[in-house]
């Protein structure tokens, strides 16, 4: 008695069309993302994004999040050398705004193609 085949003998992998990402690219989407891993960090990001004109001050964002100016502006730090915001010194205070492209372009590295 033989068994009916049920399964094509055909490869079991569609063949890769597309290259991987370099490993400069991959690891300046890996700072953007660890940027990101912080619940802090995503609450400034929110709270500068809601801000007035699109930015903020960062005298305005040290209360809302309950730490000291020295770890808000660590942590801002963070997000302006993955590229997330931009840092525009007026006199004596910081002020940041998000960086659209970057943003998009994290949103954009999420999605499979």
């Amino acid at each position: 008695m033989t068994l009916p085949v049920t399964i094509a003998d055909v490869a079991c992998c569609a063949p890769r069309t597309a290259s991987a990402l370099p490993v400069a690219e991959a690891e300046r989407i890996a700072r953007v993302f660890k940027a990101l891993g912080d619940p802090t960090r995503i609450r400034l990001l929110s709270m500068i994004s809601s801000g007035e004109g699109g930015e903020a001050c960062i005298c305005d964002l040290t209360e809302p999040v309950g730490l000291s100016q020295g770890t808000v502006s660590h942590h801002m730090k963070l997000l302006t050398d993955a590229g997330l915001v931009t840092r525009e010194q007026r006199g004596k205070w910081a002020y940041f705004a998000l960086d659209r492209d970057a943003m998009n372009a994290a949103a954009a590295a999420l999605r499979l193609s």
